[in-house]
């Protein structure tokens, strides 16, 4: 038994593959590549393929196994100028798993139009399974990766209550779901060098108490004020809250952070 392979349509799959796993792997390590440096990675990974299949050692299945590590490396390579080993081995094994679930989607549509076709499948409408799989790969890691990066997602923070100028960096946290226990209003957390800086914007007659859990604590208690107002900045938006509520924090929040405030979302919400 044997199988008759069709050189030409075989680079033009791989080559269609390769640009979709370059796609996704940019996407999903933060990679960029020029149009031209893509198409002409994917070309060297397809031509490589094509030399492999027609080396004769062993089959054409042990042979592409084989050459999968080094073809990855090398499109990797040219497309995103990656010349780093741990982040070359990384992108093939990213690649790898984009590729092992653009399969399985690639193949879960081929079986269902195979049962409307009721024969073999053309190399056209393979092309076109193919793309459709992309776009269904393409658009759940675009979404997992700003989910990722709405939860790491800083702002800038003014308070004009305060004589001089302060702005400061807040953490975005979707995680963040701490209220005020009576109005039910969002409660922001602050550090403790932050809380001393703008203390005298603070109103006392606003003081708020606020229970919580965390993680390795089953329960505390926060004292928490409100400022008359919070200026929230990010990029060209900006948005003004009142009478915002914020509990101050004496651990959680490193004073050599990066960020001084945990951002409840509800503030960008509203």
């Amino acid at each position: 038994m044997y199988y008759k392979l069709y050189i030409d349509s075989v680079f033009i799959l791989q080559m269609t593959s390769n640009l979709y796993l370059l796609s996704l792997a940019g996407q999903i390590l933060k990679c960029t590549a020029t149009h031209k440096r893509i198409w002409m990675g994917a070309a060297i990974g397809a031509s490589m393929i094509c030399v492999a299949i027609l080396v004769p050692i062993g089959t054409v299945g042990i042979r592409i196994f084989v050459s999968t590590v080094p073809v990855s490396i090398c499109m990797m390579r040219v497309a995103f100028r990656i010349s780093h080993g741990k982040k070359l081995i990384r992108g093939s094994l990213v690649m790898a798993g984009c590729g092992f679930f653009l399969g399985s989607i690639m193949i879960w549509i081929l079986n269902r139009l195979r049962m409307v076709l009721r024969g073999n499948v053309s190399l056209l409408i393979t092309l076109v399974t193919g793309y459709l799989s992309y776009r269904v790969l393409f658009k759940i890691v675009a979404l997992i990766r700003q989910k990722r990066e709405d939860c790491m997602r800083t702002v800038s923070i003014h308070v004009p209550e305060m004589q001089s100028e302060l702005r400061v960096q807040a953490l975005l946290d979707t995680g963040n779901h701490l209220t005020d226990p009576i109005s039910g209003a969002p409660v922001c957390l602050i550090s403790s060098k932050l809380a001393s800086q703008i203390r005298s914007g603070f109103r006392p007659e606003k003081y708020h108490v606020i229970p919580f859990r965390s993680v390795g604590k089953d329960n505390g208690i926060l004292n928490a004020y409100e400022l008359p107002e919070l200026i929230i900045e990010e990029q060209e938006q900006t948005v003004r809250k009142e009478h915002v509520i914020v509990a101050i924090c004496d651990t959680g929040i490193s004073e050599e952070s990066v960020y001084q405030m945990i951002l409840h979302p509800r503030l960008l919400e509203d």
